[in-house]
């Protein structure tokens, strides 16, 4: 089939290959020498001082080969390796080179004794193929190559595609100094800088276009492809220095990611959100309404943390941008701070440390008791009040828990009906509750007064939730025995200067919101929240979204995927489905699911499409966003 008259130029090592042929062969065939490191290393050398035309190319094969020591029996397991090694985008763009296998060439340096079996694959055929032959002794060692071939020569590319003689448009796809040079020549009209595997300066500096993948390539040119915009185009913005893995998984997956340290005002995320299609943040950046109504590209937020009362989440779900956060991962963190602050707090550890700091020396039973068979009242049962009373019951404590919803006791624990009962029987009181703006002041001077005299209170929570000023006094005045605190009413952006009420009193945990920064925790959200993100880019899926109808899709390979978002209002199914049959296009597979507001339908079919029938689903009365997915 052929396009426009265009013709499409392929190298192959690095380009359909992660990886350079040549250089796998050397590992594999230098297998148990003392010096294979050594020798790989410097094959590796040779390759990339050819491939940036350093050095000859012809002098860049004769001294790789004298190194290789390979045989004619070593090429089909180099084969078998190259099969595991193909270019991800290429790999799932099959369909491009199966459709257009009339107009698409590979010109390469490497040898056709291992790019034909592994292009075959994709429909090229051995005389659409043009590369270097090896030469054989009669025990079949690899002694060199065919020096009469034209690819063997310096700028032998240019010889071989001038040769050819295409007619149309010609495009060349590579890495190297050998494949722009076609375009230098003036023999090819465009030059794509194919940097998935490897990116080269030379390469890029020259480049018409750089392509991060045959997705942008294929996107560019308006070709079949396997997803309808490339990743690459997607900007995904990082606030807050959330953990570095998570910067590696969403780059790694292929998406163009900028890493902001500190959070931002919202004059300026207002400013940088502009083109941004996925914000992650944590706990200090407000992504007010007047942020969601300057994202013009918005899809996602991702809250690398367990609140989202920094995000408008009704403002962001009208406006058809999904919220994801991370509820689990840093459950285990926070459990271990409050196991760990209950037993500083019960044997005075704190103020026994700072004596010894001071220089005193004090030493005393005195206010020092063990934790078993203490009281320890967990207010909010949820995934972290759970998992702390499971702990707290193997250290020999009696746990008491409240909470607003009917939550399933766990081992011994014993459920409280009101959060008196609860106050009056425990030795130690931990807060575990919501973001409910609700839940301002939930423990007061009321509520402290109803506490056991000298108990502890510990607050790992959100910092409204108790009143810090009645908290201080009740501490002063040995109404209670103790707390950690490590959330405050208010919290400064970034580090610095901090004050609060509770400063110089003792026996005392104070903390600087530390309760799930674990280097294990900041992990695991940077595992969870990206792959959410991704599901939900990639795929769809809407599982565990905090703000919008949750949906889990099958993956699909033989069809397109429209994501539809609109208003719930009556008719809307109707409509989409009447535009649909209009175009006659045929449903595989249809997933709706709503909420009082909002209506998520993804509908998968398959054919080809007119794109019309996208302009069609967009003009339908009540639509938030349509993205085409694949």
């Amino acid at each position: 089939m052929t396009e426009l008259g265009r013709k499409y130029v392929f190298d192959f090592d690095s380009t359909l290959t992660r990886v350079e042929a040549l250089d796998v062969l050397a590992e594999m065939t230098l297998q148990g020498k003392a010096n294979r490191e050594e020798i790989v290393s410097e094959i590796q050398k040779i390759t990339n001082l050819g491939i940036d035309g350093d050095i000859s190319f012809t002098e860049s094969l004769e001294r790789r080969i004298k190194l290789l020591k390979a045989k004619k029996s070593d090429l089909a397991g180099l084969v078998t390796e190259l099969r595991q090694k193909i270019s991800k985008s290429i790999e799932s763009n099959k369909e491009f080179f199966e459709k257009y296998s009339d107009d698409i060439y590979v010109i390469s340096c490497g040898f056709k004794e291992f790019i034909d079996p592994i292009v075959k694959e994709y429909n090229i055929p051995s005389e659409r193929v043009f590369a270097n032959t090896f030469e054989f002794d009669e025990s079949d060692n690899i002694i060199g190559f065919d020096t009469e071939n034209v690819l063997a020569s310096h700028n032998g590319k240019i010889e071989c595609l001038k040769r050819l003689n295409l007619e149309g448009e010609v495009q060349v796809i590579g890495d190297g100094y050998s494949d722009y040079v076609m375009r230098e020549a003036g023999i090819a009209h465009k030059f794509f800088a194919y940097t998935e595997n490897v990116h080269r300066e030379k390469a890029t500096n020259n480049a018409d276009h750089v392509a991060p993948n045959l997705d942008e390539f294929l996107f560019v040119n308006d070709l079949p492809r396997n997803i309808s915009y490339p990743k690459n185009r997607i900007k995904i913005l990082l606030l807050e220095n959330v953990h570095p893995a998570a910067f590696e998984n969403l780059s790694e997956d292929g998406f163009s990611v900028e890493l902001v340290k500190n959070s931002l005002s919202e004059e300026e995320l207002i400013e940088k959100i502009k083109g941004v299609h996925v914000l992650g943040i944590r706990s200090k950046t407000q992504v007010t309404q007047k942020v969601v109504e300057a994202a013009n590209k918005l899809l996602v937020v991702g809250a690398f943390c367990i609140g989202t009362t920094q995000i408008d989440l009704e403002y962001c779900r009208k406006n058809g941008v999904v919220v994801f956060n991370a509820p689990y991962s840093n459950t285990r963190s926070v459990v271990e701070l409050a196991v760990g602050e209950i037993i500083m707090l019960m044997r005075s550890v704190f103020p026994r440390s700072t004596e010894i700091h001071n220089g005193q020396w004090q030493k005393t039973a005195s206010g020092s008791r063990e934790v078993r068979g203490k009281n320890l009242g967990i207010v909010g049962y949820g995934n972290i009040g759970k998992q702390l009373s499971v702990l707290a019951e193997a250290i020999g404590m009696r746990v008491y828990y409240y909470d607003i919803n009917d939550q399933l006791a766990l081992g011994n624990a014993i459920k409280c009906n009101t959060l008196e009962d609860l106050l009056l029987v425990s030795d130690v009181v931990t807060l575990h509750i919501d973001d409910n703006k609700a839940n301002k002041n939930f423990i007061g001077e009321r509520e402290i007064n109803q506490m056991k005299q000298g108990a502890m209170l510990i607050n790992l929570s959100r910092g409204f939730v108790v009143d810090v000023e009645a908290l201080a006094n009740a501490l002063k005045s040995g109404r209670l025995g103790g707390a950690a605190v490590d959330v405050y009413p208010e919290e400064p952006s970034g580090n610095g200067q901090f004050e609060t009420p509770l400063q110089g009193l003792s026996n005392v945990i104070l903390t600087p919101h530390v309760g799930g920064s674990t280097e294990e925790a900041q992990r695991n959200i940077a595992d969870f929240v990206p792959k959410k993100i991704m599901d939900y880019i990639n795929a769809g899926d809407t599982v565990d979204a905090v703000n919008f109808p949750n949906i889990r899709l099958p993956k699909q390979s033989k069809a397109h995927r429209f994501l539809h978002i609109h208003n719930n209002v009556p008719g809307i199914m109707a409509k989409i489905n009447e535009v649909l049959a209009k175009y006659e296009m045929n449903i595989t597979g249809q997933y709706l699911s709503t909420d009082n507001e909002v209506g998520y339908v993804i509908t998968d079919l398959d054919k080809e499409y007119n794109k019309d029938v996208i302009k069609a689903l967009k003009r339908v009365d009540h639509t938030i966003k349509f993205r085409v997915l694949y």
